[in-house]
Order: structure tokens, then sequence, then C-alpha cells
């Protein structure tokens, strides 16, 4: 295929603009992908706006690149592919997919022990010019992928949840959650509303989910919560304290992104608790390390992107259990792409923000 395409190309923080570019031409083992929907993540936003974790600083260098497409939550359909990748992903022409945000190397320690999520190269969809991202016409998918095929009965932007919501179950996953589990989860946005579907299906105790929105809570009891707490009008700690006979919960999920939330969590866990750490961070954290070790003998784990867990998302979206129409709250034109971020940031009208490569304005 050959031509232009309409995609937001990445010139650096706060510099993202809607240009005409080639369309990207797939090699040996690789695929054509046409975009059906890309949507907008929390860390698209943090990119954005120029965090230390994407464009670096005085302790670390920038890992996120200019002159590339941004945009890793995406769906769409295979138009162009070869045999190779055809019997490698099992797929083709006209195919609906998805990928894995990050296309491993296959080469490292870390990939070849099965953990291809901590890849030392770490390429993914978006951020590097190898692996241009969704946020345009086309894409190609190069043959590193790791590619699903996707419903077919489901809108495109919810079957793209995918992504975030793989993520979210992977977190679950970290967290080790048994039966008679109090398991809190702080943040109810696109990741948290999934870690708490998630956290439902391990069927514990009881799911507390926290907001300080009451829309974004009550989109929490559908998804499985049990109990809702708004920080702006309880302290949280105490509530928790009373519904587990004063000792606190015994596992914390933190899905903010905001320090706040950090420090919270590590207060209303109990003794010997679990403390399972999501968000992308826009600044450091600090926090007293003596309520990890001396206090309460915690176990603090990190979770980052969807480990085997993108079969499990895509059945997930596919079952009916979650309310997706209310979840996926936005859809907009790719040159909209301004009005998109500005909806993510804007997290008491949004929920799931997502573009439509090929529409109009």
């Amino acid at each position: 295929m050959t031509g232009t395409m309409q995609a937001v190309v990445v010139h650096g923080p706060e510099d993202y603009r809607l240009e005409q570019i080639p369309v990207p031409e797939a090699g040996p083992g690789e695929a054509l992908l046409k975009v059906e929907a890309v949507g907008i993540c929390a860390s698209d936003l943090k990119c954005y706006h120029g965090a230390a974790k994407f464009w670096g600083d005085e302790n670390r260098p920038a890992w996120a690149e200019t002159d590339t497409v941004p945009g890793h939550e995406f769906t769409g359909r295979i138009v162009e592919i070869d045999e190779e990748a055809s019997r490698r992903w099992g797929v083709q022409v006209g195919d609906r997919v998805v990928a894995e945000q990050i296309v491993p190397c296959w080469e490292c320690r870390y990939c070849n022990r099965g953990d291809y999520h901590m890849c030392q190269p770490h390429d993914m969809f978006g951020f590097k010019r190898r692996t241009p991202g969704a946020m345009a016409e086309y894409l190609v998918l190069p043959k590193e992928a790791l590619v699903h095929k996707a419903p077919e009965s489901i809108p495109p932007w919810q079957v793209a949840y995918a992504e975030p919501l793989s993520c979210a179950l992977h977190a679950v996953e970290r967290a080790g959650i048994r039966f008679d589990d109090t398991v809190v989860v702080a943040g109810c946005g696109p990741i948290g509303l999934g870690m708490i579907a998630g956290a439902a299906a391990k069927f514990p105790q009881r799911i507390i989910a926290l907001d300080a929105l009451p829309q974004k809570l009550e989109l929490a009891r559908k998804c499985g919560a049990d109990v809702t707490l708004n920080i702006t009008e309880v302290d949280v700690v105490e509530e928790v304290k009373k519904l587990t006979g004063g000792y606190g919960a015994d596992v914390y999920i933190e899905g903010t992104g905001h320090p706040s939330a950090v420090a919270q969590g590590l207060n209303l866990l109990r003794k010997l608790g679990t403390f399972v750490e999501y968000s992308v961070f826009k600044d450091p954290v600090t926090v007293d390390w003596s309520i990890i070790s001396d206090d309460k003998e915690l176990n603090v784990l990190g979770a980052h992107l969807g480990q085997d867990t993108w079969p499990a998302a895509l059945r997930l979206i596919e079952s009916g259990r979650l309310p997706l129409d209310e979840i996926c709250s936005h859809q907009l034109p790719l040159s909209e792409f301004q009005k998109g971020l500005d909806l993510v940031a804007d997290s008491a009208n949004s929920v799931k923000v997502s573009l439509i490569p090929g529409t109009a304005a």
C-alpha cells in the first residue's frame, strides 16, 4: 500500500502535531494494520506533559523518542500479511486483532525466561521510532510483536480497552488475593475499574474501591466493588479499619498515580499486608519506609504491563460482565487528539477516551 496517511507525530513534550506522513510498509514476517481505535492512556498524558520517566532528568536518560507516532492501546484489521506472519499469529487479511503494547527482543535474559514484559531493550508501541504507535490510520506489526485475534461483535473502542484491562489483571495476579482477603483498590479510572473486575473474579471477602468522584464509585460497584469510599468525605484509613476489626486491609492495589495514594495505602494495610503499585507517577514519591519494614513488614510489589493476561482480558471484554458503554466514555476523530488529551486530564468528565482514525471531525 502506498500514499500518505493522517497521524499524530511527537516532536517533544507538549508538541504533538497532526501531520500527513507516508503509510508504513510491512516487511517480511510483518503485517500492516488499519487502525480502528486507539485509546489515550494516562501515561500518554504524562508523556505529553514531559514527565521525567519518559523524557529524563538528572537521574535518568530519556526513554521516549521524538519523531514517532504515539498510541499503544489499539485494535484494527489486518490489510496486508505474508504467510510467515499469518502462520505465527494465526490471523489473516480481514481479521481484527490487538497487539500487546511491548515489542520484545526475544533475546535478552528476561525474554529467555518468559518475562517478556520486562524485556531489556523495552521497545513499546508509541514511544520508540522502531515501533510507531496507533494514533494513525495504519500501523506495522513487527515480527517480534505479540498479536491476538480480537472479538468481532464488540465496538473497536471497547476492544482496545484490552490493553489497560490486561495491565489491571496483571496487577491483580501480583497481589496473590485469597478468599478471605479485604482488597482495597485506589482509583476508579480505566485501570482501577479493571483491577476491581479482576479482583472480583478472585472472590475475596470484600473489595473496597476508593475515589474522589461519585460517578466513578458508581462504576466501581458495577465492576464488582462491595464497598465504595469517597476519599473527600471520609477518613478511608479509619473506615477500612472499622470494616476489618481494627486490623486494616490485606491487599492494597494503587492505581491513581497520585503521590498521596501511596502513603494512604501504607497506612490502611494490616501488618504483613501486600501493597501492589501499578501507577506511573509524574514526579518522585517519598514515603516513610519504616512503615514497610519495622512497623508492618509489608510485601511491596511492583506491576508492569500485562504479562500473559491478554487472553483473559479479551474474554472478560467479550463476556458482557463489564459496563463497557460507560467505561469507554468518549470516541473522537484523530484530528481532535488534543481534545482527547484534555479529556483524559479532566477525569471528572471522562473515563476511557479513544481516537477513531479515518472519521471526520
